[in-house]
């Protein structure tokens, strides 16, 4: 999607700006010392809400836009938050990549992911959309083992099974009220898993800033090549909520960046949720939408299962942290 991945894991670094996808953080960790679990739960919860907001205005110029169009618009905004962040941490060397072959298909997920959600945010309410969305963890956790030959235990595949569940719910396929407008949304949380994991694959030593960069360029490149099918003349007005939504969408990924500086990964990553509940409040201000109880039950079960994952792997985590210790102590 157009923003931050949610976590099937606690991230490790800072991802695609916020590193729950694996990028190498081009940003130092904050040591013991220097942590401060609150400021980055602000950061977090700022960040996701600045991104929130950028779905919003870009749901809002979809009803009259093309996608193509308003996506090439609003990366260029979105580039100029990124400049900041490459003078921040030392200049353009950190742009060099190592995995060319990698960045090129992470862009490429990118792009038909963002592209399948913005499909998704033009038919569907703005919640709607975003609960679909978080199904993006537990295609990661489903498809680690077939393509990271990670192994999942049974506990995280029953957690997959009552989140995918949980879409079922939200989709509720009987009858004439079947939601395939979700499909988009749906298809695009599996391209972003994807990405993810070919992010951490084939991606690891490259800066989460390049990363981004390179990302962000190929949607705006890619939008900017269907000006010939038809782009309409953009008024004053709503070039300037392009731009609003680049730079809110910047500064978000900025935060989320500031977030694995302050709090580790594993004390942040379940706010990354607040998606849906700025998506909620957002969606009733603007447009009087509020999720029904196909939706809200859905997303509860999608949320639940997705945070059930986050702490198994914390465990998990430590446990073989644990053992790594007891070994090398024995040596």
């Amino acid at each position: 999607m157009n923003r931050v991945p949610l976590p099937s894991a606690p991230p490790r670094v800072p991802l695609d700006a916020p590193g729950t996808d694996g990028a190498r953080p081009s940003v130092g960790a904050g040591t013991a010392s220097s942590l401060s679990p609150t400021r980055g739960i602000v950061c977090m919860i700022g960040g996701v809400a600045l991104a929130s907001m950028s779905d919003a205005i870009m749901k809002w110029l979809s009803a009259g836009y093309p996608i193509g169009e308003i996506l090439s618009v609003r990366g260029v905004f979105f580039i100029a938050p990124i400049l900041l962040l490459i003078r921040r941490e030392g200049g353009f060397a950190i742009l060099r990549v190592k995995s060319k072959g990698g960045q090129a298909w992470r862009a490429l997920l990118t792009v038909i992911s963002i592209f399948m959600f913005m499909e998704g945010l033009r038919q569907m309410a703005l919640a709607d959309a975003t609960a679909v969305t978080l199904t993006q963890p537990l295609f990661v956790t489903a498809l680690a083992p077939l393509l990271l030959r990670e192994h999942v235990g049974w506990r995280r595949w029953l957690a997959v099974a009552i989140g995918f569940a949980g879409v079922v719910v939200m989709i509720r396929p009987t009858g004439d009220a079947i939601a395939w407008a979700a499909l988009w949304p749906l298809g695009a949380a599996l391209l972003a898993a994807l990405r993810d994991l070919v992010t951490r694959r084939n991606t690891l030593a490259d800066s989460s800033v390049a990363t981004l960069l390179y990302s962000t360029l190929a949607t705006a490149l890619t939008g900017l090549a269907t000006l010939p099918f038809g782009w309409l003349s953009i008024s004053a007005f709503d070039l300037a909520l392009m731009a609003c939504a680049g730079l809110l969408l910047g500064v978000g990924h900025y935060l989320l960046i500031e977030t694995f500086r302050w709090a580790e990964a594993a004390v942040v990553a379940p706010f990354l949720y607040m998606f849906m509940v700025w998506a909620v409040i957002i969606g009733y201000v603007v447009w009087g939408d509020i999720p029904d109880q196909w939706v809200a039950g859905g997303a509860v079960l999608v949320i639940g299962s997705g945070l059930y994952i986050l702490r198994r792997e914390v465990r998990l985590r430590a446990r073989r942290r644990a053992a790594e210790s007891a070994d090398r102590r024995a040596e």
